[in-house]
């Protein structure tokens, strides 16, 4: 059973809160939160399916505004007919949409990858890039879904601030920044640049379980110790415990 913050522990908790935390005490109170959540989900990584950097990017892409669940539907068909960028490039828009029309917004992302695939083909033959600088000029590609590919697809450690990720970065007290750059700026100066991949899957996979926006499960929450924003949800075990969601098979 998770128990609530001790009378230390929440004076800890009400000064992080106020701004008046050490900055050595916020180092060791969120790579604390990390390596605890490392222990909860030993098996955290991205969600999305895939095989190769190609995949990964456009699977990212046809996230947006949708769960990974969803995406995974659908990307099966789509990548055995489109195995390449240049399959991309010259897709038929109309047939096109229609794979992706399940993804939501299908018209914006059916556009936004056939001119990802156009550019991989007039700019790298057709290779995903495995740099920033270079990913970041790809249409429909800003510093999340590159920091995606780079951490999942070629092992270079980035910090992924999705919507899950900003919101419990900031509930931790981490940072108070809204803007996604600066968010991955601060969070990332708190921890070692080789954990930062695992920290951005260990924190998104306890948002989408326990920390949700509305009502987080607070009573079942193993971070609860050191948490600022403790009680946002409810305390009581078996009622928190309720709200819990478990991992996909």
């Amino acid at each position: 059973m998770t128990s609530g913050p001790t009378g230390s522990s929440r004076t800890a908790s009400k000064a992080a809160a106020t701004g008046e935390v050490s900055r050595t005490a916020l180092v060791r109170r969120a790579r604390t939160i990390n390596k605890v959540l490392a222990q909860t989900y030993p098996d955290a990584h991205t969600e999305l399916d895939f095989t190769t950097p190609l995949e990964l990017l456009v699977a990212t892409i046809l996230s947006a505004q949708t769960t990974d669940k969803r995406v995974n539907l659908v990307t099966p068909v789509l990548f055995a007919k489109y195995p390449d960028a240049a399959a991309y490039a010259s897709a038929d828009r109309a047939e096109l949409e229609a794979l992706l029309q399940p993804t939501g917004f299908f018209r914006a992302k059916t556009d936004s990858v056939m001119k990802l695939g156009a550019a991989l083909v007039e700019r790298y033959h057709g290779e995903v890039p495995g740099k920033l600088k270079d990913l970041v000029t790809l249409p429909g590609v800003g510093r999340k879904t590159a920091n995606v590919v780079l951490g999942n697809a070629f092992g270079v450690p980035g910090i992924t601030v999705d919507t899950h990720f900003a919101r419990l970065v900031k509930r931790f007290g981490w940072t108070e920044q809204k803007d996604p750059d600066k968010i991955e700026a601060e969070v990332g100066s708190l921890f070692p640049r080789k954990d930062w991949t695992q920290l951005s899957h260990n924190v998104i996979w306890h948002g989408r379980r326990r920390c949700h926006a509305r009502n987080p499960a607070c009573g079942a929450c193993p971070v609860a110790r050191w948490c600022p924003s403790y009680g946002e949800g409810p305390t009581d075990p078996v009622k928190a415990a309720k709200l819990v969601r478990e991992p996909r098979g």
